[in-house]
């Protein structure tokens, strides 16, 4: 049997209260959509394609995850993420997976 089409995109929303930084000084940091490798454990992340911080914009993230069998080679988790929308005044964005080798699927 074929994938079900009528399935909506997986949709995820993340929100934090920090009382000690104000949403001005996060929103540097998050609007930056080529800086993920800077606020979490990635390899690294750069821009493939587009022009910085704006809609349609292609990113390359990826991770070297270590073999639990120390006998094998680590292998490399990588994405490319599309910046679909970004929004300074609300301080939101949306990006889509286009490609990666971790199952997800767009």
């Amino acid at each position: 049997m074929g994938e079900d089409e009528s399935q909506p995109n997986w949709e995820g929303k993340v929100s934090i209260e920090l009382p000690s930084i104000t949403s001005q000084k996060v929103w540097q940091v998050l609007q930056d959509f080529c800086n993920l490798h800077k606020w979490i454990p990635i390899d690294t992340c750069y821009q493939l394609e587009g022009v910085q911080n704006q809609p349609g914009l292609i990113r390359y993230c990826a991770s070297t995850i270590k073999s639990l069998d120390s006998d094998s080679e680590p292998t490399i988790k990588w994405a490319k993420e599309k910046l679909l929308k970004i929004d300074p005044i609300k301080r939101c964005l949306s990006y889509e997976i286009v490609d990666n080798n971790m199952g997800f699927k767009s």
